[in-house]
């Protein structure tokens, strides 16, 4: 499928290339932590939480930054300084220097997403902007499927060095990543910087947009769909069902299948705050009934629970393909356009928050409750989808409320009304 303009289809070209690196990244990078560094389990979930707290903490800093610098210039940086972390893990000997490296890429994680955030949301028209961020995701899909196919490549040699030097191979996709960054359209130069007091005025007011915030928290118990996904149907299948294990690769190949096709047509309508809505309410309504359907699986004969479960797996990629969009829809009306970056770290600290704690509750709701469990899951989501629209108006309304008060400030002493 062609995308929507000829920018879109040049930051997609990025998008399928950082795709392609993280694929290769996440599927060799338990073995290479264990077997190539030498860590053990523990020290590896130690490092990596680490890492996320790092990344976490780092985030709304540095979407500020990307506001006063420039979104292009901060997110390009970042792919540029993960390169060279890439390249530093054959040089890792043990935790120290382990755990340099994962932060390092933490903060670069976060730089790049709220300066991709802050770019891309300011680069693309109005008309063509839920479009352009549906396309570059299916490209980035793409890129993580190609690059899962040359992790398990590498892993398949049974070769250390294979393993050793795909992370100096993902360097490399990297260091292309930021050239291409760079050539991407300039926007507008940043405005002066506002005076130390107006600045204090703005920037605490960013952080307690409170109606914003929790928006993206609520976002974030949405894409739990994500977890439902990777980690607790799974473990249903193999534990509390007599489908055969081979299904879970099924599974993989028709999420991988439709994220890359319907992303697209998903996002059709959203890019209004109504339309985010809808798409909320389709996802919370896929959700809800993949929750119902993989219920009832634990007790059937084989070829109906392999049935039950492909549908309720299909229907649970659709949540998550309409969630999606329904985030695009929201972050794109409700956030101001001047400080963009600022909201992207603060999206990405409410997603967090709404969502991090999903993989350790589902998992026991789901594994010790079982039926009444995946009910539980089923009534949090609609319990979210539920309240999200009179967030999103609430938000709607603070973000009036606050660029008012931003444009009353630039008007010059005495020319007040």
């Amino acid at each position: 499928m062609a995308p929507p303009s000829r920018t879109v289809g040049r930051v997609s070209t990025q998008a399928l290339l950082y795709g392609l690196g993280s694929g290769s990244y996440l599927t060799i990078n338990a073995v290479f932590f264990t077997k190539i560094i030498g860590l053990s389990a523990s020290a590896v979930g130690l490092g990596l939480t680490i890492a996320g707290i790092t990344t976490f903490l780092a985030a709304v800093p540095l979407g500020r930054a990307s506001d006063r610098i420039s979104a292009k210039k901060v997110w390009g940086l970042a792919s540029l300084v993960e390169a060279v972390c890439f390249m530093a893990y054959p040089l890792a000997s043990g935790f120290a220097s382990f755990l340099a490296i994962v932060m390092a890429i933490g903060v670069c994680k976060a730089a790049g997403g709220v300066g991709y955030g802050g770019y891309v949301l300011n680069l693309y028209s109005d008309e063509e902007r839920v479009a352009g961020l549906a396309y570059n995701r299916s490209a980035l899909n793409a890129g993580f499927t190609a690059g899962a196919g040359l992790g398990g490549l590498a892993l398949a040699t049974g070769s250390d060095t294979a393993i050793r030097l795909l992370p100096v191979f993902i360097g490399v996709v990297l260091l292309v990543n930021a050239t291409v960054i760079r050539r991407l359209p300039e926007l507008p130069k940043p405005a002066p910087a506002p005076s130390a007091a107006r600045e204090s005025r703005r920037w605490v007011g960013a952080l307690v947009n409170r109606p914003f915030f929790t928006l993206s928290v609520l976002s974030g118990v949405l894409s739990t769909n994500q977890v439902v996904l990777s980690v607790v149907v799974p473990l249903w299948l193999v534990q509390e069902t007599n489908a055969p294990r081979v299904l879970l690769a099924g599974l993989l190949a028709t999420n991988t299948f439709m994220a890359v096709s319907l992303q697209s047509l998903a996002a059709r309508g959203t890019d209004t705050e109504s339309g985010a809505v809808r798409a909320t309410y389709r996802s919370a309504a896929c959700f809800v009934a993949s929750c119902v359907l993989i219920a009832f699986t634990d007790g059937t004969i084989e070829w109906l629970t392999i049935v039950l479960v492909w549908v309720a797996h299909v229907v649970l990629t659709g949540a998550e393909l309409f969630q999606a969009a329904a985030s695009w829809g929201f972050t794109q009306r409700l956030s101001d356009p001047a400080r963009r970056g600022e909201y992207m770290g603060i999206d990405q600290v409410g997603q967090t928050i709404g969502s991090v704690w999903a993989p350790a509750v589902y998992t026991f709701l789901a594994m010790n409750w079982e039926r009444t469990g995946w009910f539980t899951i089923a009534a949090i989501v609609v319990l979210a989808a539920v309240v999200t629209p009179f967030v999103a108006r609430a938000a709607e309304r603070s973000l009036r409320w606050m660029m008012a008060g931003n444009a009353s400030d630039d008007v010059p002493s005495g020319q007040h009304a």
